[in-house]
C-alpha cells in the first residue's frame, strides 16, 4: 500500500514529502488511518540534529485515527475503532507495566529506531531502504502499521484533533506537574516555559491545587495563554519571577520549579534549583542538545544545604492505558482545556511553514489534519 508522509533524512534539512510503500500489520500489529497529527517539538529536534534517531524517518509522535486492518493475535483493538497512539507503548507485562510505570515500557527501547518489536519496518521508500517510524509511529504518515501496545481505543465522539495531543503533550505537561512534582493544594509552582507541554502543566497544577501558579516565558502569545490556562502570575524572565516568589511567599521561595522549556541548558537548570525553598523540587520535563551537560550544581548550596530534589521523568510518568482515557473524561467534563490548545491546524504539504511558526513561537500547538 502506498502512503503520503514527511520524512527526515537528513538533520537541518526542512521536511521532504514523499510517497512511501507500506507493508501489511503482522503478528500484534494494526495499520491506522491518521485523521490528525500534533505537532510536537520533539519532532523538531530530530529534524535539527538537537537528538539524535536513526535516519531516515518518518515523523510523527502525536496522532489520532481509525483502525483499518490487524494482524493476527491482535487483542487490544479491533477494525473500525478510533485510537489514540501513544508515543511510549505499554505492552502491558514487562517489569515496568507490571509495577504501574507504563510510561518506563521496555518496547519504548526503539523508539528513535523506528523499528517494531521483531526488529523490523514498515515504511520503505522506492529505492527498498527502510524507514522508521519517530516513536514506532510515524504519524506524519496518512497511514502507519504500529504495534498493538501502542494504541489506546477511544469513543467515537472525540474529535481527532484533541484526541491526537493526548498521545504526547497534554499528558506529559499535566502529569508533570500532578504525577512527577506532586503538586498539592496551596504549592506555589514555577513553570519554565508555556509551550505545548508548559501549558498543560499549567493546566495540571492548577487542577491540583497551586496557590500561587507562575509561569515563565519571553513570548507575551504563550504568557497570555497561560492566564487562560490557570496561571495566577505571568513574567518574561527568570528574574523577574525570582523577585515576586520571594515576595509572595516571605521568602521561603516555591515548593515546586518545572522545567518545560524548548531546549533544556544548564542556566535555565540554575534558574530553577534557585526558585525553590528548603526541601523542595525542580522537575525536568524538557531535553538538551545530545552531548551537553545539562545539571551542573554546587552540592553545598545549591542542592545539599537546601535539600532540594531535582526529578527527571518521561511522560509525565503517566500510564497511557488509563491516563489518556482519564485526560479525554476530563475534557468532556470540561476541566481539562483541549480545543484551546490548538492555534492552527495545517495540511500535511504545510508542514514546514507550521514547524516555522512553532520556532517563531506563535503557536501552542499546531495540528496536522490528514486527508480524508
Amino acid at each position: 500500500m502506498r502512503t503520503r508522509a514527511a520524512v527526515i533524512r537528513k538533520p537541518g534539512t526542512p521536511w521532504e514529502l514523499t510517497e512511501l510503500e507500506l507493508d501489511e500489520p503482522r503478528a500484534g500489529e494494526v495499520r491506522i488511518k491518521f485523521a490528525a497529527s500534533g505537532m510536537c517539538h520533539s519532532d523538531e529536534h530530530l529534524r535539527t540534529g538537537a537528538s539524535i534517531g536513526r535516519l531516515p524517518l518518518v515523523g510523527g509522535h502525536e496522532g489520532a485515527g481509525v483502525v483499518e486492518a490487524v494482524g493476527p493475535d491482535v487483542t487490544r483493538v479491533k477494525v473500525g475503532d478510533h485510537v489514540v497512539c501513544s508515543f511510549i507503548p505499554a505492552c502491558g507485562t514487562c517489569r515496568y507495566c507490571s509495577t504501574g510505570r507504563q510510561n518506563l515500557c521496555d518496547q519504548g527501547a526503539e523508539m528513535v529506531t523506528g523499528r517494531l518489536s521483531d526488529g523490523t519496518f514498515r515504511f520503505h521508500d522506492d529505492s527498498g531502504e527502510d524507514l522508521g517510524g519517530f516513536c514506532m509511529l510515524g504519524t506524519f504518515s496518512q497511514r502507519a502499521v504500529v504495534s498493538q501496545a501502542s494504541c489506546v481505543r477511544i469513543d467515537d465522539d472525540i474529535p481527532f484533533d484533541v484526541a491526537a495531543l493526548v498521545g504526547c503533550g497534554v499528558p506529559t505537561g499535566w502529569g508533570t506537574a500532578v504525577y512527577a512534582a506532586g503538586v498539592s493544594a496551596g504549592d506555589t509552582v514555577v513553570i519554565f516555559g508555556s509551550g505545548g507541554v508548559g501549558i498543560n502543566a499549567v493546566q495540571g497544577a492548577a487542577y491540583a491545587g497551586a496557590r500561587n501558579l507562575i509561569v515563565i516565558d519571553p513570548v507575551k502569545f504563550k504568557r497570555d495563554k497561560a492566564l487562560e490556562m490557570g496561571a495566577t502570575h505571568v513574567f518574561a524572565s527568570a528574574e523577574e519571577a525570582h523577585e515576586a516568589v520571594v515576595e509572595m511567599t516571605w521568602g521561603q521561595l516555591a515548593d515546586h520549579a518545572i522545567v518545560t522549556v524548548g531546549e533544556l541548558t544548564a542556566e535555565v537548570v540554575s534558574q530553577a534549583t534557585a526558585m525553590v525553598g528548603k526541601g523542595c523540587q525542580v522537575t525536568i520535563t524538557s531535553v538538551g542538545r545530545t552531548g551537553e551537560d545539562h545539571i551542573r550544581l554546587a552540592a553545598n548550596g545549591g542542592v545539599v544545604g537546601y535539600q532540594r530534589r531535582i526529578q527527571g521523568h518521561i511522560f509525565g510518568m503517566c500510564n497511557p492505558l488509563y491516563d489518556i482515557p482519564r485526560l479525554l473524561s476530563l475534557y468532556r467534563q470540561g476541566r481539562l482545556k483541549l480545543d484551546e490548545l490548538i492555534t492552527r491546524r495545517y495540511s500535511l504539504d504545510e508542514i514546514n511553514e507550521g514547524y516555522q511558526a512553532l520556532d517563531d513561537g506563535e503557536l501552542i500547538r499546531g495540528v496536522i489534519i490528514h486527508d480524508s
